[in-house]
C-alpha cells in the first residue's frame, strides 16, 4: 500500500529535491480617496476599523504614572467624527468604556475590542474597531515603523475577527503618499504568513481565510500609483515569505539541492528578469573553491554554487553582489555543537535574506542596477571526508587557511563566495549577509543584526535602509589590531581568533577576500533571524531589496 506524504522529503535512500512554498494570502488590499471613493461607503464592510491618533505629547509635560487618571474623552476629527455622529455616539462610547488600555490611541497599533452594531432590521451585524495610531506629532510625517505596526495590527483583527469578508480602515490624513502605503501593504501581507507546509488536518491554520477585500480609506491624498505602491508592498512580503520558508525548513527537507532548485524556481517565476546558474562541484574545483568545498566534502549532497542575476532593462548604473551564508544545517563538524542543535537548520538565514530579496527584485524590477546574489550551500556535518580540525584548505584567492575549529566554518564558504562576486562578476558594492557568530548575538541581542565596514557611505545607506524597513542594524567597530588573532604557524591564516571579539575578527577575515578598494559591507544576523516564539523571521530580505533597488537611482 503506498501511503501519500503530507509534503517533500527524503525517501530512505534519496535526498529531498524541492521545497514547498508558502502561497501568498488571497486577501486584496486596495486604496481610495475617503472623500471620493466612487459610492463606496466606508462602514460597508463586514469590519470597520478607525484609525485615531492620540493628542500630541507636550515635551515639557513631566511623566504621569498614576494609572487611576482620568483620561480625557476622545476628540474625533473629520470623517470619524462624522461616522460616530450617524451612529449615535457609539465610537466616542467604545473609547470611553477601553480609555485606561487603549489610551485614546496613545500605542501604535493597540485596538479596542470590537463593538456589533445589528442593522435596523436584524439582517447584518457590523463590527467596528478603533485602532491606534500612536501619539500625533505636529512637526513631522508617521514613520515607517509607525505605518507597519498598525498595518500588523489590521491583519491579526482580520484573522481574529471570525468570518469577516470583508474590511475597511479610515486613516487620517497625515498618513498619506505611495511609501506609506507601500509600508502598509508590505506589513499586512507579511503578517499573514502562516507555515502550514508541515502540519495536518485540524493543526492548519490559515490566517484571515475568510476575508476577501480589505480597503484603505484615505483621508489624505491618493495618487495614480497607489496599485503600484502596494503591488510592490505585496512582492517585498513574497520575498520575506519565501526567506521565512527557507528557514523555517527542517534539514530533511531543504538541503543544497533542494536548496538550489528554490533558486531555480526564482528565475522561472521571475518573467525572465532572473537567471539563474548553478555551479556544481567540478566548476567550483576549476575556479580553486578550496575553502567551500572543504566544508562540503561532509554534506550528503553535492555542493551547489547559486548564482542568480538580474539585469534590468536600460542602461545600469551599478552592478551589485549580495552573499548570504547557506548553512543548510550546521553540526559544528568535529567541533560538534554541545547546544542549541535542534534550532542549526536557521544557519541559511543569510541565503534565506539574499534569495527572498532576489525573488522580490525580479518582481519589483527596479531601473539601472545589476544584481548578482550569491549563495555557497551545503551542510556542516560529520563523516569520512568531512573537514577536520588542523586541515589547510586553499580558497579560491590563493590564501591558505587553517582550520582550527571546524564550527567557524561559515566564513570558509563565504571566502570562496565573496571572491565569485568580486573577481568573476566584477561587482562595484558587496554586502553579504550571515547567522555568523553568536558572539555578535551576546552584544546586540536578537532583535539587531551588526553591520562592519570600512566604508562610511556604505554604512549610511544601510543604516537608513534598516530605519525604513524596520530590519533594525547597528554599525560595529572593523578593529584592525584585532587581525594578529588570526594569524597561523603554518599557514596565511586561521578560521578563528581568540575568546575575546570574535564577532569583529570574524568579519576581519572576511575582509580578506573581497578587494580592500571596493565598499563592502558584512552584515551579522544570527540574533534576529530566528524568534524563539514565531520561528523564522525573514529578516534581512527587505533590506537587501530595498538596498538594491536604491543602487540604480
Amino acid at each position: 500500500m503506498s501511503v501519500k506524504r503530507p509534503f517533500n522529503t527524503w525517501t530512505f535512500d534519496k535526498h529531498c529535491e524541492a521545497m514547498d512554498w508558502t502561497p501568498a494570502p488571497e486577501a486584496s488590499l486596495s486604496a481610495v480617496a475617503a472623500d471620493n471613493n466612487d459610492g463606496a461607503s466606508m462602514d460597508d464592510a463586514d469590519l470597520v476599523i478607525v484609525g485615531v491618533f492620540a493628542p500630541a505629547k507636550d515635551d515639557d509635560a513631566e511623566e504621569d504614572d498614576d494609572e487611576e487618571k482620568e483620561i480625557d474623552p476622545i476628540a474625533f476629527t473629520g470623517i470619524a467624527k462624522d461616522m460616530d455622529e450617524v451612529l449615535g455616539g457609539a465610537l466616542t462610547e467604545l473609547a470611553a468604556e477601553n480609555s485606561k488600555a487603549f489610551q485614546n490611541g496613545g500605542s501604535a497599533g493597540a485596538m479596542t475590542p470590537a463593538m456589533r452594531l445589528v442593522s435596523p432590521d436584524g439582517s447584518m451585524t457590523k463590527r467596528f474597531v478603533l485602532l491606534g495610531l500612536g501619539a500625533e506629532e505636529n512637526d513631522k510625517g508617521v514613520e515607517s515603523t509607525t505605518i507597519m505596526k498598525v498595518a500588523a495590527a489590521v491583519s491579526s483583527a482580520c484573522h481574529d475577527q471570525k468570518k469577516v469578508a470583508s474590511c475597511n480602515i479610515l486613516l487620517p490624513s497625515k498618513i498619506d503618499g505611495d511609501a506609506a502605503l507601500k509600508d502598509f501593504s508590505t506589513a499586512f501581507h507579511s503578517n499573514l504568513y502562516a507555515d502550514n507546509r508541515y502540519r495536518t488536518g485540524k493543526k492548519i491554520e490559515i490566517k484571515a481565510e475568510t476575508v476577501k477585500s480589505v480597503t484603505l480609506f484615505m483621508e489624505g491624498s491618493v495618487s495614480n500609483d497607489a496599485a503600484s505602491a502596494i503591488a510592490t508592498g505585496a512582492q517585498l512580503a513574497k520575498g520575506v515569505s519565501l526567506a521565512k520558508d527557507i528557514v523555517n525548513a527542517p534539514h530533511n527537507v531543504l538541503n543544497s539541492e533542494s536548496l538550489a532548485d528554490t533558486a531555480k524556481r526564482i528565475a522561472a517565476e521571475s518573467g525572465g528578469n532572473i537567471t539563474c546558474e548553478i555551479l556544481g562541484k567540478e566548476e567550483c574545483e576549476e575556479r580553486g573553491m578550496g575553502a567551500y568545498l572543504g566544508v562540503a566534502r561532509g554534506s550528503e549532497t553535492e555542493p551547489q554554487f547559486i548564482h542568480l542575476t538580474y539585469k534590468p532593462s536600460g542602461d545600469i548604473k551599478k552592478k551589485v553582489g549580495i552573499v548570504g551564508k547557506g548553512l543548510l544545517f550546521d553540526t559544528g563538524g568535529y567541533n560538534i555543537k554541545v547546544g542549541m542543535m535542534e534550532l542549526m537548520k536557521f544557519d541559511c538565514g543569510g541565503a534565506a535574506a539574499v534569495l527572498g530579496a532576489a525573488r522580490a527584485v525580479g518582481d519589483i524590477t527596479p531601473k539601472g542596477v545589476e544584481a548578482h546574489f550569491v549563495v555557497a550551500a551545503c551542510e556542516n556535518m560529520i563523516n569520512d571526508r568531512a573537514v577536520v580540525p588542523s586541515d589547510i584548505l586553499t580558497a579560491s584567492n590563493g590564501k591558505t587557511i587553517e582550520v582550527l575549529n571546524t564550527d567557524a566554518e561559515g566564513r570558509l564558504t563565504l571566502a570562496d563566495a565573496l571572491v565569485f562576486v568580486d573577481k568573476e562578476c566584477e561587482c562595484e558594492k558587496i554586502i553579504e549577509l550571515s547567522t555568523l557568530t553568536g558572539a555578535c548575538m551576546v552584544s546586540l541581542g536578537k532583535k539587531v543584526c551588526g553591520v562592519w565596514t570600512d566604508n562610511d557611505d556604505l554604512a549610511k545607506d544601510l543604516a537608513d535602509i534598516s530605519k525604513q524597513t524596520g530590519d533594525k542594524s547597528w554599525r560595529m567597530p572593523l578593529e584592525k589590531e584585532y587581525t594578529d588573532q588570526l594569524k597561523s604557524k603554518i599557514a596565511d591564516m586561521t578560521n578563528l581568533g581568540g575568546r575575546y571579539g570574535g564577532a569583529i575578527t570574524a568579519a576581519l577575515f572576511l575582509t580578506e577576500f573581497v578587494d580592500k578598494k571596493k565598499p563592502y559591507a558584512h552584515i551579522d544576523i544570527a540574533g534576529p533571524a530566528w524568534d524563539d516564539k514565531e520561528g523564522a523571521t525573514g529578516f534581512g530580505s527587505k533590506l537587501v531589496t530595498e538596498w538594491v533597488c536604491r543602487q540604480g537611482e
